[in-house]
């Protein structure tokens, strides 16, 4: 984490031109001169902690070689080793020739390949000292085939006689349909893709409309799924109470409202642009159909390619705010894709008994937990490279680089307990650090571009 922070903070340093105002080494005016500005302190203090990390980085390599870890751990950490110096020396002359040409980009992507080493290492040895060598990959494929009968169905309840009881029940079932628990993330990922594409240019009749037909459209998947997956949901005890399973709303109604919920939701963003409407309805298809039939009980790379998913609300906000599909909205649907399979693999965790039930081949069920925990840390290792990647952008600031250092600390301690833990609950802790990781993450983009 000190080398993810060093990495940001340069990086915003850049993209602010602060490093304009001490552009010399060590320190700044002749090399020698104490800073007198907040920016110029920004800068120095940044060359100070790379100094701090730089020991942290050859502890780790001299902590490697004394332990006689495998050859593989030795060799993530010795690439950081290596690279340090280099980044140091590219820093050097970042900061003495005012940031010009291609340096910083050189510069950033060094830092990357120091922190990828440290991410690797640290992977492999927490595969090493945590993991369960019985814990290997399913060799009978009949294992995952889902039982013909539901196991301990679950018992069908009769809606009450009494009116409002049984509207309120029926509204509950129908609400519960539309998938509520996921509208909040999605929809600020829609409203930071908003943000970042023209912050506070942005229309309200814009911001509206997209996040209607955003909620609409959630509810569209959320209930074409429940359809989808009915037979399915009454094998699993995290799913058998869902009102489709459990013959609270019947099929047909249940497509009529989902394609109610479809209608609506294009509607709302065609009135925004034919492109939102278009991507709209892509996320629909996409969510119901290609991941539902297609991915979900056929690959275990469902989670992975399913991101994409996750990733359209980002999209589609840059697509409402300008018309088009640029490369901010790119870099930010990249970050949530990247995401996904961080914070979804623990929940996969945590139920891998019920999608095994379920017949869905997930990667703790077909992989094993071991190759599930290393996963979930290369995934995490990824998606901070991704939030490094947009602290490019020049309407990002401070908070943004506090947010993602503190939230990520935190999400990448709940993975690391998840290793040494291997319980249910700490895979429920570490989805709940993912959620609150990309939360504030989103929330800082939205602050951010709104504000600067």
């Amino acid at each position: 984490m000190g080398v993810y922070l060093l990495l940001l903070v340069g990086t915003t340093v850049a993209v602010t031109d602060a490093v304009e105002t001490c552009s010399a080494w060590p320190l700044c005016g002749n090399g020698a001169t104490v800073p007198t500005t907040t920016a110029g302190a920004l800068v120095v203090g940044h060359r100070v902690a790379a100094v701090a990390v730089g020991f942290l980085v050859l502890t780790a390599g001299l902590a490697a070689w004394r332990a006689d870890l495998p050859r593989r751990v030795e060799v993530a950490l010795g690439v950081s080793l290596v690279c340090y110096p280099v980044q140091a020396g590219l820093g050097a002359v970042v900061a003495t020739s005012g940031a010009a040409g291609s340096l910083p980009a050189i510069h950033l992507f060094v830092g990357m390949l120091i922190f990828g080493g440290l991410v690797a290492a640290l992977a492999w040895t927490l595969e090493i000292e945590t993991g369960d060598p019985d814990d290997g990959p399913v060799t009978d494929p009949d294992a995952l085939s889902p039982p013909e009968a539901p196991s301990d169905p679950v018992e069908r309840p009769s809606l009450p006689d009494a009116p409002v009881a049984r509207v309120r029940t029926l509204l509950s079932a129908y609400f519960r349909l539309m998938k509520p628990r996921l509208m909040w993330l999605l929809c600020l990922v829609a409203s930071a893709g908003m943000a970042l594409a023209v912050g506070t240019n942005l229309a309200p009749r814009t911001v509206v409309l997209t996040l209607l037909g955003g909620v609409l459209s959630i509810g569209a998947s959320g209930t074409f799924n429940h359809v989808l997956e009915r037979d399915v949901d009454r094998r699993m005890s995290r799913t058998n109470d869902r009102p489709i399973a459990t013959d609270v709303v019947s099929v047909r109604n249940a497509l009529a409202f989902g394609g109610l919920l479809t209608l609506a939701s294009l509607a709302a963003f065609a009135a925004v642009n034919y492109l939102v409407a278009v991507l709209g309805l892509a996320a629909i298809v996409f969510y119901s159909v290609i991941y539902t039939l297609i991915l979900k009980p056929n690959t275990v790379q469902n989670t992975v390619i399913g991101g994409a998913a996750g990733a359209l609300p980002a999209l589609i906000g840059w697509a409402a705010a300008t018309g088009e599909i640029g490369l901010g909205g790119l870099v930010l649907a990249g970050v949530i894709f990247l995401w996904t399979p961080a914070h979804f693999y623990n929940l996969a965790l945590a139920y891998k008994d019920d999608y095994a039930r379920g017949g869905f081949p997930m990667m703790p069920v077909v992989r094993g937990e071991t190759e599930t925990r290393k996963h979930i840390l290369w995934w995490l290792g990824a998606t901070f490279v991704g939030a490094g990647v947009l602290a490019t952008w020049s309407s990002l600031g401070w908070l943004y680089v506090a947010t993602a250092v503190v939230l990520g600390a935190v999400f990448l301690w709940a993975v690391v307990r998840l290793h040494v833990d291997r319980t249910e609950s700490a895979a429920f802790r570490a989805f709940h650090a993912s959620n609150a990781y990309l939360g504030a993450l989103l929330l800082a983009v939205v602050v951010d571009a709104l504000a600067f």
